[in-house]
């Protein structure tokens, strides 16, 4: 497999598909599935648990060159017109600039591994299709809220509209 593969992805240039590539090679087998390899590079939370309670859930310090590029990569995206550079604003303004970082490149990590590991092609999504699988995933969300208060929302045709 050749890196033009990876380079369809948003964020994902030449150099970092080169670094990726150079580092882990193309044999997944390594890792059993993608949390494992997102685990590995340390982009996932690592959970401490001590008596059931979560005592911390910040991601690991692992010095890891394949991560760094993908870190990188993730910066890239915060003026991207696609469904990854909303995903990465979304999380800025919910986690912060660095949790959406973080955030950012294990989603792209993600994506490597099922590119590498299954060949599947990678379909870019647009930001308006990405925005309202977001809208249709919240109002079905206060929906099922509502529902269990014992309350049914409708939608206005004002509100439909956009307007307020």
């Amino acid at each position: 497999m050749d890196r033009s593969y990876l380079t369809a992805i948003e964020g994902i240039g030449v150099l970092s598909a080169q670094v990726v590539l150079s580092e882990i090679g193309t044999d997944m087998s390594r890792w059993r599935t993608e949390k494992h390899f997102t685990s590995w590079l340390g982009l996932c939370p690592d959970n401490r648990v001590s008596g059931g309670k979560i005592l911390s859930s910040h991601t690991r310090h692992v010095i890891n060159p394949v991560a760094d590029a993908l870190r990188i990569a993730a910066t890239t995206l915060e003026r991207n017109k696609s469904a990854l550079g909303a995903f990465y604003r979304r999380m800025k303004g919910r986690l912060g600039p660095a949790s959406a970082i973080t955030a950012t490149a294990h989603k792209l990590a993600r994506l490597i591994y099922r590119l590498l590991k299954h060949g599947d092609a990678y379909v870019r999504q647009g930001m308006d299709i990405y925005e309202q699988k977001y809208r249709e995933r919240l109002i079905h969300n206060l929906k099922k809220t509502a529902a269990s208060f014992g309350f049914q929302l409708t939608e206005t045709k004002e509100l439909a509209q956009g307007v307020s």
